[in-house]
């Protein structure tokens, strides 16, 4: 449990970072890092608590950072 925990928070900072800085957001580096880090935790743990997944745990931090990153976003923007 705890590498992978580990893993999903490591995964998720790379995904912000890379979303960053090719353009897909204009958030900032380190806002972009939280949001990913927090929507993979997220869905870290619904995964455990309820059974939902993509297949690997990797997948599974890529596509929530990915998902985290669109919505919290554009859900501020006017």
């Amino acid at each position: 449990m705890f590498p992978t925990i580990i893993g999903t928070v490591v995964i998720a900072g790379i995904v912000g970072y890379l979303a960053e800085r090719s353009g897909f957001t204009h958030n900032g580096y380190l806002q972009s890092i939280i949001i990913c880090v927090g929507g993979a935790f997220l869905f870290y743990f619904i995964s455990l608590m309820f059974g939902i997944s993509f297949g690997r745990p990797g997948i599974n931090a890529i596509i929530a950072s990915i998902g985290a990153l669109v919505i919290v976003p554009t859900h501020w923007r006017k």
